[in-house]
């Protein structure tokens, strides 16, 4: 709005950990499978306890994905409510609004589909340009923030077409 382009490309942090990883999956029973095995490697392989781990998803109707993702890797989860509390021994599942002010040694941005983030709901709504940019902004932020979640490990899903937002994750 005031004319300043950011550019998120080049961004470097801080921790020096894995690359994030992100893929896109022909099918939900595609992704969950790999998000499964991937939470899977990370309480056998790195020994992580499960309430050291979070999985995030754009809304409430995305929360199933990710519950099935967690049951398929054999452990136990809490579903986040407005009070934000993790619960020891389960994995932490919620949409990326409550994802704000928590930090997990490793975390899963599940569903980030087409048409899911950005929300095409909140897409349709717009009522002009403006609107429009408002809506890819806030949503490209709530995608940052939940990824910026993860201290260790991070993994972003979708199931194809993906989110146009995933291009900023893995472009360089």
């Amino acid at each position: 709005m005031d004319g300043v382009v950011e550019d998120r490309k080049g961004t470097t942090s801080v921790f020096n950990g894995p690359a994030p990883v992100v893929a896109g999956f022909p099918t939900p029973q595609a992704e969950t499978e790999a998000v499964a095995a991937w939470l899977k490697a990370r309480l056998q392989t790195d020994q992580m306890l499960p309430h050291e781990i979070g999985i995030f998803v754009r809304s409430d109707a995305e929360i199933a994905r990710a519950m099935s993702a967690v049951e398929l890797s054999g452990a136990k989860a809490k579903i986040l409510d407005h009070n934000v509390e993790v619960a020891p021994g389960a994995a932490s599942v919620g949409t990326m609004h409550l994802a704000k002010g928590l930090e997990f040694r490793a975390v899963a941005v599940m569903a980030c589909d087409d048409e899911v983030i950005p929300s095409q709901a909140r897409i349709e709504a717009a009522a002009d340009v403006s609107d429009l940019e408002e809506v890819y902004n806030t949503e490209r932020h709530l995608l940052y923030v939940a990824c910026t979640r993860a201290r260790d490990h991070l993994l972003v899903t979708g199931v194809n077409p993906a989110s146009e937002f995933l291009d900023d994750l893995t472009q360089r």
